[in-house]
């Protein structure tokens, strides 16, 4: 969870958000719409859900004041009280999802006078709603995170192979529950780990060797078909840089 305020009108110059191995949540409590801008047109709403693989979006905003929350699939899955196969990699309004909790969410947070207190109730209200919540099978949730511990270099039949399923059914209960299937949710979590090589200044060629890729023009393929820019563009992108302090590891 991180929160923050964008002053005067639009941003900074380029504000994108990339994909990312998680659900993306966002709350404003300012008042101040964003303004989002990309693969589904045009979406102006107090609130955003970009589901896991998202296309890369233009943002702009006014004076924003927001509270951020980055989700593992495993627990968005009853957070959001839907299979994430039904979100997939689409943005809509958290609204749409939560109805009038939203703007009472909204409320409370404008009326807190500090970051952590507003936090706090981020969280309450994550809280409550993971407790009502379906969780996700046990063999899709050691899946998700075999293919994360492996940053993506996890081969689909291996995963099958151990939970003693078909490539079939890994493919389609992985699928329905993550919203990606094993593969591209593979292609997702190695290409967010790349990413952050690359913004931390290693080269093309050091990433794709060190990351699994064939090749260096695997890599560039990944990454444009990510965020539709080269690896050298996408490794100056201003998230990437705030990543670290955002949301840090430990």
């Amino acid at each position: 969870m991180a929160g923050f305020r964008i002053r005067g009108g639009g941003g900074p110059p380029g504000l994108r958000a990339i994909p990312h191995p998680a659900v993306t949540l966002a709350v404003e409590f300012g008042g101040r719409p964003f303004e989002l801008h990309g693969a589904q047109g045009r979406v102006r709403s107090e609130s955003l859900t970009a589901g896991l693989g998202f296309s890369a979006f233009e943002v702009s905003a006014e004076d924003v004041a927001c509270v951020q929350i980055r989700l593992s699939p495993l627990v968005a899955h009853p957070v959001l009280g839907l299979p994430l196969s039904e979100l997939r990699g689409s943005v809509l309004a958290l609204d749409d999802l939560w109805g009038p909790a939203v703007t009472r969410l909204r409320e409370r947070l404008h009326h807190a006078r500090t970051w952590p207190e507003r936090f706090d109730l981020v969280e309450a209200e994550l809280t409550a709603r993971l407790r009502i919540g379906r969780d996700v099978e046990p063999e899709v949730a050691w899946a998700w995170r075999r293919i994360t511990a492996d940053h993506g270099r996890t081969r689909v039949d291996d995963l099958a192979a151990h939970l003693g399923w078909t490539r079939q059914r890994t493919w389609s209960r992985f699928g329905s529950q993550i919203g990606l299937t094993p593969k591209r949710a593979a292609m997702l979590v190695r290409f967010d780990h790349a990413v952050h090589r690359l913004a931390r200044g290693a080269t093309p060629t050091q990433v794709a060797a060190d990351t699994g890729y064939a090749d260096q023009s695997h890599l560039h393929h990944d990454v444009r078909a990510f965020t539709g820019t080269t690896p050298v563009t996408a490794a100056r992108e201003p998230w990437l840089a705030a990543d670290a302090r955002a949301w840090p590891t430990r």
